[in-house]
Parts: structure tokens; C-alpha cells; sequence
């Protein structure tokens, strides 16, 4: 029975641990401080993919990922019963201009292409939604089916309870791994990315802070809302997420402050129907940010038998079905099928020389 040690118990990490426990491996997750440290313990979750034209490896990655997403979190939530919160629920933008407008129409099609019938973007009223629809210029929104929701907590919450019912273990307060730990995947968040930035003396990544706000509004049944960078996502649960603010240079990671008081301003204004809901809960959290904004997930350069997942930069959850299949099928079995600009050569330049 192969043994798996990993470093973090956050949505990538987890993720994995639940994909390799359940193919068999004997696994145990550490981690320094709690389930859902850091950014996988926001209040969010828009699980929402990139737009279909110029289509990369990355988007494909990313499109398989949200595609695996309901089945992945169907199955975590019969396994621990208990909820993750994950609802394919679809999301609007307003189209504000005829040249908006007009991409949209463009991305339809691309859509057709590249989403292989699995899911729409389409152009449609936003009559059609009511008092929920987002403020348009010209009474028109995109609606695309891809876009889902889960609820951070929730989720990492299910998945550490369904690592262990499958026989793993998670233990808190612990940062390093057992010295006999043979297969080790570190997926740390920005302290990991900061760490890979030390140890190999160059800019890899780090945290940037991201600020959101819980609502106590019961929205269920409605898609998700994009617009002005903000999004809003009904969750399961009787409340209403919005974030979040994007900040490079910051004090202290967890304190929320005016740039939040100013993005809740913003969503009123955006958003009417949420004008008046009360603000239940102010969050802030350093978000795992690569310098070159793709995920790091690979073999560890000149550390044999460890490997490295990390870099989810407001992309974590929607990533982490499909990356946890990779990594799992990477680490049991030797089979990589991980992008190459996802690769750690690609972010550590030592490692590529």
C-alpha cells in the first residue's frame, strides 16, 4: 500500500487526499493551523471558467475540471454526509456596449466549440431574470451553464471527513513531515509559495490578499453575478457572498479595512437587490498567487519522491478535481498528464537548468 504525506489541509490539498485515500493509499494530511487555512476558508467559491476564445491548455484544464466538478462533490458529500454547498447554477454578466455585445456573440460560438455541448454561453434578456438581473446598458446579459458555486468551508469541512471515513489521517499543528515520509506533496498556499521563493532565490509567488463579505440574504435558485470585478454567489446555506478586493501590497493578510467597506459600497450600487441585506460576516485572506499566475503542480525539483501543488490563485476550487486526479495518477502511478506550464520547471528557474 503506497503512503502519502501532504503538506496542507487546503482545497488542493485535500483534494488530493481524498482522490488518492480513495484509491487505496495510506494517507495523512498536516497541517500547521486549521482545515481550510487561508484562502480555502474564505467565504466565496465562484467556480466560474475563463472566457472560450484563445483557447489553451489552461482553459482545457480548466473546462475538464468544472465539467468533473459536480461529480467530484456529489461523491465527497455521500462519503462524509455532510454538505459542500456545490451547485452548477450558472452565472450572468451584464453586456453594457454593442462591442460587448458583440463578443458576447462571438463567444457563444466558441463556446459551441470548445465546450463540446457540456454547457452555453448565450446572449439572453435580462428581463428574463427580473430584480436579480445585473444593471445592463442594452437589457441584455450573458448566461453561461458552467459556472458553479460551493462554499469554501463547507467543502474542505466534507472533504477532511471523507478522508477519514475512507481510513486517512489529518493532524493539526504540524508543518514538517515525518522524517521517513517517503512521498510527500506540499501543498502549502503563499507560505509554500513564499518558502519556494527563499529556498530558491527568486521571485516564484507569494500571498495577495483578497478582502469578501458574507450577507444574510437566501438567494437559492439564482445564478451566480459578475460584474465591475465583483462576484456574487447565492449559496446553499440562506446567505449571499461577494468579494473580492485584490491587493498586492498589504500589512496584515487577515484584517479587512475601507477597501472593503468601498467594494461593499460598490456592490450596492452595482447590484440594487442587494442594497439592503445586512453584512453578516467580513473576511480577509492571502490568496497562493504564482508569479506567473498558472498553478505549480509537479515533481519538486532536487527533492526525489516529494512533489508540489500550489499556485491556485482564485482558481483553487474550480481547479481542484481535475489537478487531484492528475496528481494522484502522477504520485500512485507514475502517469503524468499535468499541462507543461504548469510544471514546477516552469516557475523555478533552477529547475529547468
Amino acid at each position: 500500500m503506497a503512503e502519502i504525506t501532504i503538506m496542507g489541509a487546503g482545497a488542493f490539498g485535500l483534494s488530493i487526499a481524498f482522490l488518492c485515500a480513495k484509491a487505496g493509499a495510506k494517507v495523512r494530511v498536516l497541517e500547521k493551523d486549521h482545515i481550510g487555512a487561508g484562502s480555502s476558508g474564505g467565504l466565496v467559491g465562484a467556480l466560474a471558467p475563463h472566457t472560450p476564445e484563445r483557447w489553451n491548455s489552461k482553459k482545457q484544464f480548466q473546462f475538464e475540471s468544472l465539467v468533473m466538478a459536480e461529480p467530484f462533490w456529489r461523491e465527497v458529500e455521500e462519503i462524509s454526509n455532510e454538505a459542500t454547498g456545490y451547485g452548477r447554477i450558472g452565472r450572468l454578466q451584464p453586456i453594457n456596449t454593442e462591442r460587448m455585445l458583440e463578443l458576447a456573440h462571438e463567444r457563444a460560438e466558441f463556446a459551441k466549440d470548445h465546450w463540446r455541448g457540456k454547457a452555453e454561453w448565450r446572449v439572453v434578456s435580462a428581463a428574463e431574470f427580473g430584480e436579480w438581473a445585473p444593471k445592463s446598458e442594452t437589457g441584455l446579459l450573458v448566461h453561461d451553464t458552467l459556472s458553479a458555486r460551493m462554499h469554501p468551508r463547507l467543502a474542505t469541512r466534507a472533504l477532511a471527513s471523507s478522508i477519514q471515513k475512507l481510513g486517512g489521517e489529518i493532524t493539526l499543528g504540524q508543518d514538517t513531515p515525518p522524517a521517513n515520509a517517503k512521498t510527500v506533496i506540499w501543498a502549502t498556499g503563499a507560505a509554500g509559495l513564499e518558502a519556494l521563493s527563499s529556498e530558491f532565490d527568486a521571485p516564484i509567488g507569494g500571498g495577495e490578499k483578497g478582502q469578501a463579505a458574507l450577507l444574510g440574504l437566501s438567494i437559492e435558485g439564482k445564478p451566480q453575478l459578475y460584474a465591475n470585478s465583483i462576484h456574487v454567489i447565492p449559496h446553499a446555506n440562506g446567505t449571499t457572498a461577494i468579494g473580492s478586493t485584490t491587493e498586492r501590497d498589504f500589512n496584515d493578510a487577515s484584517e479587512t479595512d475601507e477597501l472593503l467597506d468601498d467594494l461593499l459600497a460598490k456592490t450596492r450600487e452595482t447590484f440594487p437587490v442587494l442594497a439592503n441585506a445586512p453584512v453578516i460576516e467580513r473576511w480577509a485572506g492571502a490568496r497562493p498567487r504564482s508569479q506567473k499566475r498558472a498553478p505549480i503542480v509537479g515533481r519538486y525539483p532536487g527533492r526525489d519522491g516529494q512533489f508540489i501543488a500550489n499556485g491556485g490563485f482564485k482558481i483553487g476550487f474550480g481547479m481542484a478535481p481535475k489537478l487531484a486526479q492528475c496528481m494522484s495518477e502522477l504520485v500512485l502511478e507514475g502517469r503524468d498528464a499535468i499541462p507543461d506550464e504548469f510544471k514546477p520547471e516552469r516557475s523555478i528557474p533552477s529547475a529547468s537548468a
